[in-house]
């Protein structure tokens, strides 16, 4: 199994003052970040793409480009790119540059976005919502196969054999779908055989379970060979010294966050007791000291039959960086090989 770290660059005001710390230090603060991920040997680093005062992520690749150029082994993804709202040649183009600073290194997760401001920022009827990225992921796909294409769609002006510059360093740019909850999305995957990356910031795992399954038959009904058919989790996740410290660090961002989003969707206030809910051994929060975030994930990977890669959206935590360093480095170094040994026994004994 994978294990990485998300973030959503995440700007939060410190709760005692109300005062947020400047964006040029978040983001400073965010790059450390992956360089303690490499350091700590997690495989993958991912950053999301958002287009709200809250986060600082409206330009992911800009980021993990600077992330590519003080790192070595890390692989750098976003966490996910709203293909949707964007043009699938420029994606393409950045994240092959990308590619190519990094040596080999990037990948990119696609997605529809859970939040619709990129649709009338760049001009787009959130109406056409799903037709958007159906015909955009597929110009992406035909993208990574030549280098002159001739295309036609609805949305984008046609391509009549222009050739897309630069390639990637890879022969081909690792491509993951990013899904929250609607079956057809885990469908759609399923049947192009890419591998799929869910969302799941709530609930339990065991919810996901259908539509894992779905995915699984849909691939299999066309065609694709059962390992092509990999399932990651990107869940919220925190790994503290106790589990008392992992909850405290994390919540205050939480709670902050949860806020601001239910206020917009007519959600009520977030509780304490929510949060504690889905941090329990039954929640969807991988958040914990070393031995109860192992536990879970072993958990996570059973209920879904299956996981290939785990990554952690901590950045609700950046209150405090110096825990995050921590967090980060306990992934590493308690978490990550334990799973590791216990994923290889299991292999061994069945």
């Amino acid at each position: 199994m994978e294990i990485g770290v998300d973030s959503f660059a995440a700007i939060l005001p410190d709760p005692a003052t109300g005062r947020f710390p400047s964006a040029a230090g978040r983001m400073a603060d965010l790059i450390e970040e992956v360089e303690v991920a490499d350091r700590a040997g997690l495989d993958v680093f991912g950053i999301g793409e958002h287009h709200r005062a809250e986060f600082l992520d409206s330009a992911p690749a800009i980021i993990l480009a600077a992330a590519a150029a003080r790192t070595s082994r890390i692989r750098l993804t976003s966490a996910v790119t709203v293909l949707s709202a964007a043009d699938p040649v420029r994606v393409f183009q950045e994240f092959a540059t990308l590619d190519l600073i990094a040596k080999g290194r990037a990948e990119i997760v696609v997605g529809r976005g859970s939040f619709g401001e990129a649709f009338p920022l760049f001009g787009l009827d959130t109406r056409a919502y799903d037709e958007l990225f159906a015909e955009k992921l597929d110009l992406f796909l035909k993208l990574g196969e030549t280098t002159h294409l001739t295309w036609e769609g609805r949305f984008r002006p046609a391509l009549q054999g222009q050739g897309i510059f630069p390639r990637p360093h890879q022969p081909r740019l690792p491509l993951w779908v990013g899904v929250g909850g609607t079956p057809q999305s885990f469908a759609r995957a399923g049947a192009l055989g890419l591998p799929l990356m869910i969302a799941i910031i709530g609930g339990t795992f065991e919810r996901f379970r259908p539509l894992v399954d779905l995915y699984r038959e849909t691939g299999i009904r066309a065609g694709h060979s059962p390992d092509r058919l990999t399932v990651g989790v990107h869940a919220m996740g925190f790994v503290g010294e106790t589990d008392a410290a992992a909850k405290d660090a994390f919540f205050p961002g939480w709670a902050h966050l949860t806020g601001i989003v239910g206020r917009e969707r007519g959600w009520p206030p977030p509780t304490r007791q929510q949060f504690e809910a889905m941090a329990s051994p039954d929640g969807a929060f991988l958040i914990g000291e070393p031995a109860t975030v192992v536990a879970k994930m072993l958990h996570a990977d059973q209920a879904l039959g299956g996981v290939s890669r785990i990554t952690f959206q901590m950045s609700t935590a950046s209150l405090e960086p110096a825990a995050m360093r921590r967090s980060i480095e306990l992934l590493g170094a308690e978490v990550a090989p334990t799973i590791r040994e216990t994923r290889t026994k299991n292999e061994l004994a069945s």
